[in-house]
């Protein structure tokens, strides 16, 4: 038997960052179980003179959405990138 492609898509939840140089896109799993996979996407634009990017929108895709906008991304130049700034935490409890 031969190794499966080593290019798939993680089956457990990470966060993951994409930019163009001058936006950014930061993955983060809100919901990972057996039946509903669902991620939040947060979007900022990088200003010259901040050193965080401005926080333009969030929203949530599912797990298919997230992997085909990752893609599309990167199809158009986009690069993977380090964190931006620092994720919202999850309210305690």
């Amino acid at each position: 038997m031969s190794p499966g492609p080593r290019n798939r898509p993680p089956l457990s939840p990470r966060e993951a960052w994409i930019s163009d140089g001058r936006q950014v896109l930061h993955f983060r799993p809100t919901l990972w179980d057996r039946w509903s996979q669902r991620l939040e996407v947060t979007s900022g634009e990088l200003l010259p003179d901040q050193p965080v990017p401005l926080l333009k929108r969030r929203w949530e895709l599912s797990r298919e959405e997230a992997l085909q906008l990752w893609a599309e991304t990167r199809q158009q130049g986009w690069q993977p990138t380090t964190a931006q700034w620092q994720p919202p935490q999850d309210p305690p409890g």
